[in-house]
């Protein structure tokens, strides 16, 4: 089957940072399915792992975000059957999704929306899976409550998991949401999103959370600049407050959080997958759940820009626009 992958950690500017290559038909396990991928979304894990992570000239296929229809089934399946359309996320210590088919574990798997194209619905799985666990499951938020008092912020808010988070909290709880973003577009995006407010994250925060939020924060989702920021972060927020962040990063000041005793969270939506946890399938309900919130209108998808068929060159372009630290919402590519 065509793919493409790379061979060895290069800069996205090299003619072989990512190749096509020819693959073998992966063979579904007992509870995998066998996908046609239809589509693909970026996010910055992959270019991460490309950068990092050398195969040793072995090819390695990325692609972590997928829309598809099951051809086939594993011995134990019971969730799906083929024909079924899909979206999911899958598991890091698989290969990825960027060929014309994969085998994913059912339980990590979602029924498509209905009403999106699978360039759109591969758009939402890493992502709406990173701010649902973010935010109802580390912060504590409680999903249907909308006379839930309270201020959420989130940091750069046109990003793939900020603008799905601002939906999310829209949808499902009256949380009032500061979103950050400093370019118009990007503003506008956020807006769009159902912020509330948006603030400049390339200015002072203190300041102008002082001014759109003054009985101050009861949570922060923290997707980038987590070390810039805490202080600002813990000067904002309210005694007993939370912080759950996403970025990487090896030492935090937090001492700054002790005095009002706020909480803080990693969110890291492979740990389920990477560590075979017994409630793994809690993946599998909340992108159904993400599904019916799209079909009846509550949530839209984060698609902005879609490359084209899936190609060595194109995936370059996708690796080149999430490096920038530009993208809006997500970039999608069609299947092999």
């Amino acid at each position: 089957m065509p793919a493409v992958a790379y061979r060895r950690s290069l800069p996205i500017d090299h003619p072989e940072s990512l190749v096509d290559v020819e693959l073998p038909v992966p063979r579904p396990g007992a509870r995998d399915l066998l996908v046609r991928v239809e589509a693909v979304a970026l996010n910055p894990v992959d270019h991460k792992i490309r950068q990092n992570v050398d195969p040793g000239g072995e090819p390695k296929v990325l692609g972590w975000d997928a829309a598809g229809t099951v051809v086939a089934v594993g011995s134990e399946v019971e969730l799906f059957r083929v024909g079924d359309e899909v979206y999911y996320a899958g598991a890091l210590d698989r290969p990825g999704a960027n060929s014309r088919y994969h085998a994913v574990d059912e339980r990590l798997v979602g029924h498509k929306p209905s009403s999106l194209a699978f360039a759109e619905a591969a758009a939402l799985p890493l992502t709406a899976l990173t701010a649902w666990e973010g935010l109802f499951e580390r912060l504590g938020v409680r999903g249907g409550a909308p006379e839930q008092p309270g201020t959420l912020l989130v940091t750069a808010a046109a990003g793939g998991v900020g603008s799905i988070t601002i939906q999310l909290a829209r949808a499902l709880t009256g949380l009032t949401v500061v979103g950050t973003a400093s370019r118009p577009e990007s503003v506008s995006f956020a807006r769009r999103m159902g912020a509330d407010h948006v603030i400049d994250h390339r200015e002072p925060l203190g300041p102008q959370l002082a001014e759109v939020a003054p009985g101050g924060l009861d949570h922060v989702f923290s997707t980038t600049g987590t070390v810039d920021n805490l202080a600002a972060y813990a000067e904002a927020l309210k005694p007993f407050g939370g912080i759950v962040a996403i970025d990487d990063f090896d030492t935090l000041p937090v001492g700054l959080l002790k005095p009002k005793s706020i909480a803080f969270h990693w969110e890291f939506m492979y740990t389920r997958s990477m560590f075979r946890t017994a409630d793994r399938i809690a993946q599998h309900h909340i992108l159904d759940r993400v599904a019916r919130l799209v079909d009846s209108g509550v949530l839209a998808t984060t698609a902005t820009r879609n490359l084209g068929p899936l190609t060595a060159a194109s995936l370059r372009e996708a690796h080149r626009l999430q490096e920038s630290g530009t993208a809006i919402g997500k970039t999608t590519l069609t299947g092999c």
